[in-house]
This record gives structure tokens, C-alpha cells and sequence, in this order.
């Protein structure tokens, strides 16, 4: 997150925060590229110069926060199941969760969209990146820990690494359905996933 957004005060964090939200659903909704400042100031009910003070820098500075907002939603969706891989009932919910996410948002995936447009060689677009990755491998794998902690899990599995194949298998089958449509790929990679951690 910005060092600027840490100095904010409660109403400002507030004013950035709603100038964000309303600036994502403009996006959800018309796509990046049809989406102006002025749609965004209009659904948001602020004004310029509040505008260009949360985000002096323009247009890239807020597609890069809409960015980050967004990864947040992709964890924030799969909650609590995610942070409770404690029984394989848990595990179900988890997997049921992340499905029922991809199949409401459908081939539109605005994360995706957004790091297209903001560049994912640029060191903002990198970190939100790699912020996402790095937080939902971290929950996988203390959920295969857990599990392996309550004797459900061999200990010879690597839990890094295992959490890393599963999220590699998600990615993949959110790439293919967002190419496609088909969700079976998704399904297909969380369910051998996770059969293959009971083995």
C-alpha cells in the first residue's frame, strides 16, 4: 500500500476508500478502457482537486489502487473457508467457494484486465502481484500444516510446495475458463488437488 494512504486521516482514508470502490464497480461494470475520470468522479460524487489529491498522479495511480482493491476481493471472497482449512469438510467449502467465485464473475476478470492495462512490468503492478500470490500460498499451505498437525495429512507432503502446485492449478483453470468459459478446469484442478493431499 502507498505510504501516502498510511498519513491519511480517518475521513481521508474514508474519501480514498469510497473514490476506490466506486471507481471498481465503474470498471466491473464499463471497462477500463471506456472508464474516465469524470465517470468515476460522478459515481463517486468527488471532485477533481479531491481526486487528484488522493491520487496526485492521475489515472495510473488509481487503476494501480483499484488493482490492489481487487486482489483483495479475490481472498476476501473465498473467506472464512480459506483461513479455516482445518477438516476436509473445510476444504470442500473452500474449493466450493473458489468456484462459485470464478462462476459469478465469469469471463470478465477485472484484476486481470487492470494489470493488463496498468503494465506488470511496472513495480506497482509487481507488487500487488506477487502481495496476492504470496498471502493465498501462505493460507494453503497452513492448511495442509493443520491438517498434517491433526495426523489427516502424511508428513512427507511439502506444504509450500504442494499449496504452490494447487494455487499454480487454480491459476491455470481461471486462465482456461476466462479464455473458454468452461469452469471444468478449475474444478478439475481443486478436486485432484485436494484428493491427492488425502493419499
Amino acid at each position: 500500500m502507498d505510504s501516502q494512504v498510511h498519513k491519511l486521516t480517518v475521513k481521508g482514508r474514508a474519501t480514498r476508500d469510497r473514490i476506490v470502490e466506486g471507481a471498481a464497480a465503474e470498471i466491473r461494470e464499463r471497462g477500463v478502457a471506456a472508464t474516465t475520470l469524470d465517470d468515476i468522479r460522478a459515481r463517486t460524487q468527488t471532485s477533481k482537486s479531491q481526486l487528484f489529491h488522493y491520487f496526485p498522479d492521475g489515472k495510473d495511480q488509481l487503476l494501480l489502487a483499484v488493482a490492489e482493491h481487487e486482489a483483495h476481493m479475490v481472498l476476501e471472497d473465498q473467506q472464512p473457508h480459506l483461513g479455516e482449512l482445518t477438516s476436509w469438510a473445510a476444504w470442500r467449502r473452500w474449493r466450493d467457494a473458489v468456484v462459485d467465485r470464478y462462476r459469478r464473475q465469469g469471463q470478465h476478470c477485472p484484476l486481470a484486465v487492470l494489470m493488463s492495462e496498468i503494465g506488470r512490468t511496472t513495480p506497482g503492478a509487481e507488487a500487488v502481484s506477487a502481495a496476492l500470490v504470496t498471502k493465498w500460498h501462505g493460507e494453503i499451505a497452513t492448511g495442509i500444516r493443520d491438517m498434517q498437525a491433526q495426523g489427516k495429512i502424511a508428513d512427507r507432503v511439502d506444504a509450500d510446495r504442494t499449496a504452490a502446485a494447487l494455487l499454480a492449478g487454480i491459476q491455470g483453470g481461471v486462465g482456461i475458463m476466462l479464455s473458454t468459459g468452461d469452469l471444468g478446469f478449475l474444478e478439475a484442478a481443486l478436486d485432484v488437488g485436494i484428493a491427492a493431499l488425502r493419499d
